[in-house]
């Protein structure tokens, strides 16, 4: 499996078109991430193996999306020390995302998921650029254009509006 300096990983294909956001993201913010497919429950083995071997194959940041009962990003945090953003899936077997957003947000002690909204890939791209520009100027830079950009779309729909 291809790694990077941020690694998506999904519980199923279907979960594709979701965490497809955070590649778009991550792709405009020209940060290397790699996604695949790997099931906490049909592949634990695999998913143990990347989540251990992560970090020395140059992984900073996880961001991990499931749908169901959704244990990947969980299994996967209790495997390694970097950091581990889920993103819960509506799926088709989803009780209304419910199931995933609890089993990501209600991890125990010690064995942190930073959760994000329900299809909520996007954010987790952002925030995974965040931890990363503790450290990386370029990206920080990055990171403050994109905010300033959405501070002048709301302020230009806003003059907009009251021009109408």
């Amino acid at each position: 499996m291809k790694q990077a300096t941020v690694s998506i990983i999904m519980g199923s294909t279907s979960d594709f078109p979701i965490m497809k956001e955070a590649v778009d993201f991550l792709n405009e913010m020209e940060i290397s991430c790699s996604y695949s497919a790997l099931s906490a429950h049909r592949t634990p083995e695999l998913v143990i193996d990347y989540a251990t071997k992560a970090r020395e194959n140059g992984t900073k940041v996880i961001i991990a999306g499931a749908g169901g009962a959704a244990h990947l990003p969980g299994i996967i945090a209790a495997c390694t020390s970097i950091p581990v953003i889920g993103v819960p899936v509506k799926s088709s077997n989803s009780v209304d995302g419910w199931d995933s957003i609890l089993s990501i947000l209600q991890m125990p002690s010690g064995v942190p998921v930073a959760t994000v909204a329900l299809n909520g890939a996007r954010n987790a791209a952002i925030l995974a650029t965040q931890i990363l520009a503790v450290n990386d100027e370029v990206i920080y830079q990055k990171l403050t254009a994109f905010k300033a950009s959405m501070k002048k779309k709301v302020t230009d729909a806003n003059v907009r509006l009251q021009n109408q």
